[in-house]
């Protein structure tokens, strides 16, 4: 009997572990959250007129140590909701559902990473340290643990968490108490609210069976658009705060604001909810991506 693996079930063992990785490490949320901590250090430079490559060792020590406890906060979530895991269709073959990773490794693992992250991020500047643990605690206690299977306001909190994020990259650069991380905290932190809620709209049916008391699960679909459209309002007057990237950014920016307000309102006009919360899902990472990037573009412009 031959018991050593062939090449083809190699490649299927390897697929399947890296699969399992980014399910457990959520990779897009992952990035998500690392995108603001690069976007902010970069502005940070440009504001301050120093040099990128004089600072090389501190964006590495930045960015590996932050997107170290960003995995370690996502592990413990994924070991602590490892039953809600099991009721809902898109999470049920996440490798702490399906067995492929121990309860044990996951937890021992998400320790470590958030340990290491915390180790490197005291090597840039305590403020950087102190808001990405805060970040952690954020998302990690007050979130995952006390109330996501609480309260509606769960959103509101995770939202929070997430929002630390521009002000690490700031603070390992200059004190964070400046208009930009400012606007970058609050533009993240309401940015968040509507595309979860998108999320919880699309995934209604599975929160109701899990028992996650998701604000549309609560009090219903049409209140949560009503709250969706509040919040994106909320973000229209962020971009004039940040005059010093120019006409051309704030214009870009408006745009993506009028194009999230448009598809907020077109929700109290279908028939297909479904449909709507995907695309209010899908337009919210775009606008994320496009916010960054602009304003990016726009340091090197102006």
């Amino acid at each position: 009997m031959n018991n050593e693996m062939t090449s083809s079930e190699k490649m299927v063992t390897t697929n399947n572990i890296i699969s399992d990785l980014k399910s457990i490490l959520k990779l897009k949320v992952l990035i998500a959250n690392i995108l603001p901590v690069f976007t902010a250090f970069w502005l940070a430079i440009y504001i301050t007129g120093s040099s990128f490559t004089e600072h090389l060792g501190l964006f590495l020590l930045t960015m590996i140590g932050s997107t170290l406890i960003v995995a370690g906060a996502l592990l413990f979530n994924n070991w602590y909701e490892v039953d809600l895991d099991k009721e809902m269709l898109r999470t049920k073959s996440r490798p702490t559902v399906t067995g492929n990773f121990s309860l044990q490794a996951v937890f021992r693992t998400a320790v470590a990473l958030t340990v290491l992250g915390l180790i490197l991020m005291l090597f840039t500047t305590i403020e950087a340290a102190v808001y990405a643990f805060l970040g952690w605690f954020v998302y990690v206690v007050l979130y995952t643990v006390w109330s996501k299977r609480r309260y509606t306001l769960n959103t509101v909190i995770g939202s929070l968490s997430g929002a630390f994020t521009p002000l690490i990259g700031w603070a390992a650069i200059e004190p964070a108490f400046h208009i930009v991380p400012i606007v970058l905290f609050m533009m993240l932190f309401i940015w968040q609210i509507p595309h979860t809620f998108a999320i919880a709209i699309k995934r209604h049916d599975e929160y109701k069976a899990a028992g996650v008391p998701m604000l549309p699960v609560v009090h219903g679909i049409a209140f949560t658009k009503r709250q969706i459209l509040v919040y994106i309002a909320c973000l229209f007057p962020l971009p004039f705060f940040l005059s010093m990237f120019g006409s051309i950014f704030i214009v870009i920016a408006t745009l993506l604001n009028v194009g999230f307000l448009y598809l907020a309102i077109r929700g109290f006009y279908t028939n297909n909810e479904l449909k709507w919360a995907q695309q209010i899902f899908i337009y919210s990472l775009v606008y994320l991506i496009a916010f960054f990037l602009v304003m990016i573009i726009a340091s090197l412009l102006v």
